[in-house]
This record gives structure tokens, C-alpha cells and sequence, in this order.
């Protein structure tokens, strides 16, 4: 018998999600969003039988199985947790929450409930990662000493006075948001155990028009503009491995760049996108590499792997069903989560007190 989902949440992200569950054999009995019309709209696009307008009433659906939550960040842990409280397993768009403590919460609802919740890291997800972990796992790379996790963008701020730009809504800017390249770089890493994170986080053309991107929200000029453009730091953790990251909408750099690149005791490695001037996935370049020495030469192998331009977004989301079902590992858990915020809730402390953090 196949699983049963609803959907909260009719916004752009709610196609992965779908494609994602289908293509692991879920079937999609609901969508709901505050938007009613919203809802309606997704449903007819997607053949979703159901739409609502309620929370509540798709929390109701006793046939339902699992819920996918697609809203935004301020909202992922009291959604996520209402709906593992109905008896549901719970898949959340990303960031798992707006801080740490939130994470905690949640896990300690799915631990109570005895469902899984899991978030959508894609990028682990992508065939790109799934061919480093393999190289990772046959002992090829090492133990991985240190790596560099870059998001950066030149002209990427999702709309000017939405939620996106609002703190109290999104709990940051580019950080929270562009979480993707440090959570993959943990994950190649093994996800150590965080020590201290020293960061600072800068403002720079967060107000500018010019620094727009070709996607997010329209902007809203009576709304709010109080996160930051861009975000540097260091994070050591108590294995001795250490992690720099970069992460911007708006900063002076050549072009996007979406990378992970480590230095492990038997090889390196790096994953990558990289965008055209259009910013958008269908110009993008992929691209995956490992670095080794043979025979006393410096040897760099492309790892050649299957297109694919939703960066794992459809297959991160078939996992949660495959999980649910005891035919797949989990891609993440609610520790590596909690972990992932504990660093990024020690940058921006780190960010605003001037000194190191201890996690």
C-alpha cells in the first residue's frame, strides 16, 4: 500500500516536494494553503484531489501518512511539530527552524511521536554527492582535514521588504537561507561535533535594487529589511577538522558559485555549480572532481555523473518516502540538523559580539 501525503504550503518549492514523493510511489491526497485560492490553483496544476485553506483541516485527514511543510522559516517548527503531534511523519523545507533551540523541539516531538522528521537538504541528494560519499566510504579520500563551503551570489536578494529580508521571519539573511554548502560540507566531513565558529556578517547593498535576483518574492515597500548581504566564518570542531564558509546574496564576486571543496588524507575533492549571468539552473555547470596523487604525478579525475538540474531537490524528497518505507537510510537526521543550526546560531552571536563562540 502505498504512502499517503498532504502538502502545507502551495509555493514554488511544493513541485519538487510532489515530483519527489511520486517518484518514490506516495500518493498526494491534499494541499493546503492559507491562500485558499493558492491551493486550489497548485492542486488543479499538480492533480492533488484535495485543497484547503486550513492548516487544521489537513492535520484532520486521518488517511494522510506524512505531511510536507513548505512555509516560511519562522513557521517550520510549529507546523512540524503539530503535525508529528497528529500522528504524521514530517518532511520540512529548509532551514530546519530559526535557531537551535527550535531544532531540539522538534526532535524531542518525533522521538515522542515515534515518526521521522527529515529536512530537505538537497544537495546531499544530488548524483554529484552520492559519487563523493561513495569515495569517502571505499576509504579513497581519508579522513577529511578541512574544507571550504561557498554559496555566493552577485545580484541574489530574493526581494527587498518580504520575509525573505524580515529576521523575525526568516531568522536571517544568505546564512540561513544558502545553508546548503556548509550542511554538505559536514556531511562529507562525517558530521563532526562543532567546537567554537567565529563569523561576521555584513549589510552591504542589502537595501539596493540592483542587487536583486532573478527569483524570491516581490518586494514590499512598507515591509522589513533587517538581515545581512553576506556572511564569512570559521568553524573548528573537536575532531581537529575545520570548515570556512562564504555565503551571500549580494557581494563583489564574479559570478554564483556553489561549492563544497576538502582536503582529505588520501584525496580531495570538490563539488560545484556554477551559474551564468541569468542566475537561473538551466545555464548552470556541474561539476565534480577529485584530486589524487598516482605514480608520483598529481592526478585530477572528473567524476562524471547524470545530469541533474533540480540539485537533488525531487530525489531528497523521494528518500523521506523511502525512509518511511525501511527501504532507504534517512539522507539526514534531526542531530545533524541540530548541529548544522548550533553553528549557524554561533556565527551570528560571533558575528555581533566580535569574539569566537563555543558551541
Amino acid at each position: 500500500m502505498s504512502i499517503k501525503v498532504g502538502v502545507i504550503g502551495a509555493g514554488g518549492m511544493a513541485q519538487y516536494h510532489i515530483a519527489g514523493f511520486r517518484q518514490a510511489g506516495a500518493e498526494i491526497l491534499a494541499i493546503a494553503d492559507m491562500n485558499e485560492a493558492a491551493a486550489q490553483a497548485a492542486a488543479e496544476t499538480y492533480s492533488i484531489p484535495t485543497a484547503l485553506g486550513s492548516v487544521e483541516a489537513i492535520l484532520a485527514m486521518d488517511e494522510l501518512d506524512a505531511i510536507s511543510v513548505i512555509v516560511p522559516n519562522k513557521f517550520h517548527a510549529p507546523l512540524v511539530i503539530q503535525v508529528l503531534e497528529s500522528g504524521k511523519h514530517a518532511f520540512c523545507e529548509k532551514p530546519p527552524a530559526i535557531n537551535a533551540s527550535e531544532v531540539a523541539a522538534m526532535q524531542v516531538a518525533a522521538e515522542k511521536a515515534g515518526k521521522h522528521v527529515m529536512f530537505n537538504f538537497n544537495n546531499r541528494a544530488r548524483p554529484e554527492s552520492y559519487a563523493m560519499k561513495q569515495y569517502i566510504a571505499d576509504g579513497t579520500v581519508g579522513k577529511i582535514n578541512s574544507a571550504q563551503a561557498k554559496w555566493i551570489r552577485r545580484t541574489g536578494i530574493p526581494g527587498l521588504g518580504g520575509w525573505f529580508t524580515t529576521k523575525a521571519l526568516a531568522g536571517g539573511g544568505p546564512l540561513i537561507d544558502l545553508l546548503h554548502m556548509v550542511d554538505l560540507a559536514m556531511f562529507l566531513m562525517d558530521y563532526p561535533e562543532p567546537a567554537y565558529v567565529l563569523g561576521a556578517t555584513y549589510d552591504d547593498f542589502i537595501t539596493d535594487k540592483n542587487f536583486k535576483g532573478p527569483w524570491g518574492i516581490p518586494d514590499n515597500a512598507e515591509g522589513t529589511t533587517d538581515v545581512e548581504s553576506a556572511a564569512h566564518g570559521f568553524v573548528t570542531f573537536k575532531t581537529g577538522q575545520v570548515l570556512s564558509m562564504q555565503v551571500s546574496w549580494a557581494e563583489m564576486v564574479k559570478r554564483e558559485e556553489v561549492s563544497v571543496v576538502f582536503q582529505g588524507t588520501g584525496a580531495g575533492g570538490k563539488i560545484e555549480r556554477l551559474f551564468g549571468s541569468d542566475g537561473l539552473d538551466e545555464t548552470c555547470i556541474d561539476s565534480c572532481e577529485l584530486y589524487v596523487q598516482e605514480n608520483g604525478n598529481s592526478v585530477n579525475r572528473d567524476v562524471i555523473v547524470e545530469s541533474c538540474e533540480d540539485m537533488g531537490r525531487s530525489r531528497s524528497a523521494a528518500n523521506f518516502i523511502l525512509t518511511i518505507e525501511g527501504k532507504e537510510e534517512p539522507l539526514n537526521t534531526p542531530d545533524q540538523a541540530l548541529s548544522l543550526m548550533k553553528v549557524i546560531d554561533a556565527l551570528y552571536e560571533s558575528a555581533s559580539t566580535g569574539k569566537p563562540v563555543a558551541c
